[in-house]
């Protein structure tokens, strides 16, 4: 199976040109950044895009714009490297009759993830309020009754609710290639990730995630800072995990539905707090503990996990690396160099 593989030179998208290599097929590499004998190019120039699809069968769509995208001032960026440069890649892949896509989809457009109220039963709550944040209140409490709530693993069916730039434009690649789908009898598969780490995260970058920034803090002797009190909720999955995902995802393309999109979550199925995420890699890494700054980001969500078991159902992928083993593992990786603008790679 010949692959191309946009951002094939990115964190991500490095791992998976990896995974298909040593599985017996071909990665072909369209990225800004040079890699090896890859195609120098953006998504969002078409001539190149025709130019990397020539006897490809499918597409692994890693290249985007990522981070949080908090405010305004980066949106029309974000709008065009991520939802533009999807739009030609599909519509430059209808022209060719390449006709398989596996997305780089992300848990972000879930918003806030599931929760439960002791009198309400499941509820959506709405976003964090400032005065609830600045006076260190940061559990969403029940929209009906003000309770507390108790979180759990959100489904590929709870609604989408994205609360940032950058999550928008990740819900719109999933509608984008669902209307090409439709359009051109196409399959899609939308792989979303959950907080993936690793070797090869760049550093110091807000477009790497909060595990490159205490991996690069512990690397110059630095405690890491976490924000809020820590005990916000994620799933933590290492990139080997979803770089086999994206191997699954792809050789079990021509088994779906055409037609139509599917999600599915690419998590470990397994929450751990930020604190003790922090606090386990400080610890595996010997540098300086944690400290808890009581900070925030209005644009985050209190606690965001996954249930993958739709793809263990459906495609038999399941996380085989242990969230100790993994940060084991990433404290003693080498992180790759921080980029100096944000660049369209994962």
């Amino acid at each position: 199976m010949r692959v191309l593989v946009t951002g094939g030179a990115g964190f991500i998208g490095s791992h998976v040109v990896c995974a298909l290599e040593a599985a017996g097929h071909e990665a072909v590499v369209l990225d800004t950044a040079p890699a090896g004998q890859g195609l120098v190019g953006d998504v969002r120039d078409r001539h190149a895009v025709r130019r990397a699809l020539e006897g490809v069968d499918v597409v692994c769509h890693q290249a985007a714009m990522v981070g949080l995208g908090k405010g305004f001032s980066d949106a029309a960026e974000y709008v065009s490297r991520n939802d533009f440069g999807t739009a030609v890649l599909l519509e430059e892949m209808a022209e060719a009759g390449v006709l398989g896509l596996v997305l780089a989809g992300s848990m972000v457009v879930y918003g806030e993830g599931r929760y439960s109220c002791p009198l309400h039963g499941p509820v959506r709550p709405g976003p964090r309020a400032v005065q609830d944040l600045d006076s260190g209140r940061f559990e969403p409490p029940c929209p009906h009754c003000g309770a507390a709530l108790e979180p759990g693993l959100v489904g590929e069916e709870a609604p989408v609710d994205p609360r940032n730039v950058y999550a928008t434009t990740k819900l719109a690649q999933e509608h984008l290639a669902a209307a090409w789908a439709r359009a051109t009898e196409g399959r899609v598969l939308s792989l979303r990730y959950h907080n993936v780490y690793g070797d090869g995260m760049p550093r110091d970058t807000p477009y790497a995630g909060v595990a490159s920034f205490f991996r690069s803090a512990l690397e110059r002797g630095e405690a890491p800072r976490v924000f809020e009190d820590g005990a916000q909720r994620r799933d933590f999955v290492h990139v080997d995990d979803v770089a086999a995902a994206n191997l699954r995802a792809l050789e079990a393309l021509s088994e779906r539905p055409a037609g139509q999109l599917h999600a599915y979550n690419t998590g470990s199925g397994t929450p751990h707090t930020v604190g003790e995420m922090a606090h386990t890699l400080a610890a595996a890494f010997g540098g300086p503990e944690p400290v808890v700054t009581g900070e925030y980001r209005l644009g985050d969500v209190r606690h965001i996990t996954a249930s993958s078991e739709r793809f263990l159902h459906d495609l038999g992928w399941r996380a085989r690396v242990g969230f100790t083993e993994g940060m084991t593992r990433f404290a003693r990786a080498e992180l790759a160099p921080s980029a100096a603008v944000p660049a369209l790679a994962r």
